[in-house]
């Protein structure tokens, strides 16, 4: 039973999956989004719940550093209500404050190169979520 992380910006999602026992998260890809063309990534997610049999989904939500939640938690929490909606599968909203920040310090860190952490910030950051989730659960 796999557990699946969504870092869901204007975008792209970065996705992370869990390892089989819910220990730990992996980065799996980034989706871009389209909104003009009303593409948001959910075919490909549908396909990945199902080829990967996930049970549940932990979607990040921005909230401001003072605990409110403006516009970009807004429509995190319609993504997970679409989620919910056509995959039948339950999703937890996860605090991400500064997740992607953290994500971008660990790969200046590590000398990644500017194109080369565009590629894969995303899906960092939906690991350090799906992390977070996993670490607080055990």
């Amino acid at each position: 039973m796999r557990i699946m992380g969504l870092d869901v910006g204007s975008k792209t999602v970065g996705i992370a999956i869990s390892d089989e026992l819910g220990w730990t998260a992996q980065g799996l890809k980034t989706l871009k989004i389209d909104e003009e063309k009303n593409k948001f990534g959910f075919d490909e997610i549908g396909q990945l719940i199902k080829e990967y049999g996930i049970s549940q989904v932990v979607i990040g939500l921005p909230k401001n550093m003072n605990g409110t939640i403006g516009p970009r938690g807004e429509a995190s929490k319609r993504y997970a209500e679409e989620i919910e909606n056509q995959f039948s599968v339950s999703t937890i909203l996860w605090d991400e404050r500064l997740t992607t920040m953290a994500a971008e310090r660990v790969l200046l860190e590590a000398d990644v190169s500017r194109k080369k952490r565009k590629k894969v910030i995303d899906k960092m950051a939906a690991s350090m979520i799906l992390q977070g989730y996993l670490d607080s659960k055990n």
